[in-house]
């Protein structure tokens, strides 16, 4: 109980900065637990996933594949789903209602990835900011009082160094989830590429297989 009456004297003393800084923090851990979602809700077994779409389309059953897309869910899925409705059409026009689809599902993995960098950012600014009023007013006590009143030079600078101490606390916990995330999209962006590039790959041999059974 008094290390909790500790730490709200300390937010007290940091001042009008600090609401300012818990806001931003506020935002963060309400990203943060939104991008788990949305990441745990997208993950798939990706080997799983294409096994099942080579195995259907190899068999010539296209139905079967876009079925496996609808079982799956996720970016991934969903690109190749796009591109499975294309199934004859000129390659080209494929390819291009693929590179769409992925323009929108990697959109959707980046969304509010800004706000977690723009809070990594902004946080230690604003805890500098506090700093630099914390040692304004110490200033202005010393230039006012001299060196006769050290508790108040001294609350001035402690102001400073909660605030500063707050603010990077906040990019802190921020950045690691941040990098996180970034690296969740880049994977998923790398996986989307290797599921099309085999897509094709299993068309097209779907294709040869159809002209080799139609010579025999």
């Amino acid at each position: 109980m008094d290390f909790m009456g500790d730490l709200f004297n300390y937010y007290k003393q940091g001042g009008p900065v600090m609401h300012m800084i818990s806001l931003l923090s506020l935002a963060s851990v309400t990203t943060i637990f939104y991008k788990l979602l949305v990441f745990f809700k997208v993950k798939i077994n990706t080997n799983e996933f294409i096994g099942k779409i080579r195995g259907a389309l190899l068999k010539g059953n296209v139905q079967g594949a876009m079925k496996a897309c609808e079982n799956y869910k996720g970016p991934i899925a969903a690109i190749v789903k796009t591109g499975l409705l294309k199934h004859g059409a000129p390659r080209e026009e494929v390819e291009r209602t693929m590179e769409n689809a992925a323009i929108h599902e990697v959109a959707y993995l980046e969304k509010f990835l800004a706000v977690l960098a723009t809070i990594t950012n902004i946080a230690p600014m604003l805890g500098f900011l506090g700093t630099v009023v914390g040692m304004i007013m110490s200033f202005d006590i010393i230039a006012e009082q001299g060196l006769n009143n050290p508790g108040l030079v001294a609350k001035g600078i402690s102001q400073a160094l909660l605030t500063t101490a707050y603010g990077l606390i906040v990019a802190f916990v921020t950045q690691p989830f941040y990098n996180y995330f970034i690296s969740k999209v880049s994977s998923y962006t790398r996986q989307i590429e290797t599921a099309a590039n085999i897509l094709f790959e299993t068309l097209d041999e779907m294709e040869r297989m159809g002209r080799a059974e139609g010579k025999a």
